[in-house]
């Protein structure tokens, strides 16, 4: 494993760390897979309350009684449901009795997406008040944010320089779009850790399409893709969902061949991606409160195969869906969205929601 400062904080994490949402119903097997991480040299450990069903914690907690090394153990609390200062020191302290430990390496203030959500969070008696009196005591060590914003907001969070690391989406599909934030964690010597890696799994469920961003004969296209983060410049961290004593495997051996690409790869990648990547759903789900109960990012990833491919491959998607179940003949048919603008508000790409469930919709007609 390779290993880096994170920020500012003294601290050497692991490039690859471990993302605590892909935990299956066994819980004792979970555990398993978190020590065998931590046995290959991962020391990073990432959950967040209500993860996996309100599991994720609980299982860390049981892996932790028994880890083989040192560790890392990062955290979260959401204004959505922790919205007052004292919200949160229950949160911390709730977390930490799971855990079975006395202190919370890394604390985020979760899932900022928008510069009115940061000024909720910051304002006094709110949720960065109570996690800054529990840092005061001990219960935390370092205060750092997690978030959805494009990089010039991300920029505006760090400048005030109120936090000492990041966790934000990046992978190649939707790089350009917060290049910026990590920029400017990079010139304020904060800590930066990449969720998302994968696109939401859309890199490796299109390995054919994604394999130029291979460099490497004897590697996969999701270690290249992790690799792809872990070499830009600034980035500390490439976070990983895991699951599987399987897919601790694959993603250690990311490390194997170098973390570096050659100036011909990296113009072929510029080449593939430009910037209309950014319109590829990586599903993240957020989507899905919509009032009418729209399976958007169902949709939207049938819609993905429309750009990387055709219209044709769209369909064949659609009509594998229906037959996993995933669409039904009971379900909201995009026709019927009514553009409120929730699914817009929530997007954590920014995509033409509404639009493109209209163009949906004549497609499938």
């Amino acid at each position: 494993m390779k290993y880096r400062e994170y920020g500012s904080t003294g601290k050497k994490v692991s490039v690859i760390g471990f993302g605590g949402m892909r935990f299956g119903a066994d819980e004792d097997y979970a555990a398993d897979v978190v020590r065998h991480a931590n046995s290959l040299g991962i020391n990073y450990f990432d959950t967040a309350p209500f993860y996996c069903n309100d599991r994720s914690e609980i299982i860390m907690g049981k892996a932790f009684k028994k880890m083989p090394a040192d560790f890392y153990v990062s955290t979260k609390s959401s204004i959505n449901s922790d919205a007052t200062a004292d919200k949160v020191r229950w949160r911390i302290e709730n977390s930490l009795e799971r855990f079975g430990l006395d202190k919370i390496n890394f604390f985020h203030m979760w899932c900022i997406m928008d510069l009115n959500q940061y000024e909720r969070v910051m304002a006094p008696g709110g949720p960065y008040e109570g996690a800054l009196k529990a840092k005061e005591e001990g219960l935390i060590e370092h205060l750092v944010f997690s978030t959805h914003c494009k990089g010039e907001d991300i920029r505006r969070i760090i400048e005030d320089k109120v936090f000492e690391g990041v966790l934000l989406g990046y992978n190649v599909i939707n790089h350009n779009y917060r290049q910026e934030g990590v920029a400017a964690a990079h010139e304020n010597k904060l800590g930066v850790v990449t969720m998302n890696p994968l696109g939401g799994g859309l890199i490796p469920q299109h390995g054919d399409y994604f394999s130029f961003l291979k460099q490497y004969e004897n590697e996969t296209v999701s270690q290249a893709a992790l690799r792809f983060n872990a070499y830009q410049k600034g980035i500390t961290v490439s976070l990983a969902g895991m699951g599987t004593i399987e897919e601790v495997n694959e993603n250690v051996r990311t490390v194997e061949n170098p973390i570096d690409f050659s100036v011909e790869k990296l113009k072929e990648i510029k080449e593939r991606v430009g910037n209309g990547f950014n319109n590829l759903c990586t599903t993240c789900g957020y989507c899905l409160k919509c009032p009418k109960k729209i399976k958007i990012s169902t949709y939207l990833e049938a819609y993905n195969l429309m750009l990387l491919d055709n219209e044709e491959a769209m369909h064949r998607h659609f009509n594998w869906f229906k037959e996993k179940g995933r669409l039904k003949e009971t379900d909201t048919l995009p026709d019927e969205c009514i553009a409120c603008g929730v699914c817009e508000g929530l997007c954590t790409q920014k995509l033409p929601i509404i639009e493109r469930l209209k163009e949906i919709s004549q497609l499938m007609k």
